[in-house]
């Protein structure tokens, strides 16, 4: 039986299976909880957990430089309306 589970977790993931994995990843919440369901669950096949996993590690950077440069800008925003006076 893990024999079985094993070969199914190796096998390819074929166009139309990667076609549907990245129209769900494309909505918005749904996507999220899949990528982390596909990532980190039990039987999901070893490439599509892989680019869970990646798809999530590049979703954590833009967050987090997305978040960043909002500060800087929104800092330097600030900054410029109170010397303006505004």
């Amino acid at each position: 039986m893990e024999d079985f589970n094993s070969q199914q977790n190796e096998a390819p993931i074929s166009v139309g299976d990667w076609v549907v994995t990245i129209l769900v990843t494309a909505l918005p919440i749904i996507g999220i909880v899949m990528l982390f369901v596909w990532g980190f669950g039990s039987g999901t096949p070893v490439s599509k957990a892989n680019y869970a996993k990646a798809a999530l590690i590049w979703l954590a950077i833009s967050i987090v430089l997305s978040f960043l440069i909002f500060a800087l800008f929104g800092t330097a925003l600030f900054m410029g309306a109170i010397e303006n006076g505004y």
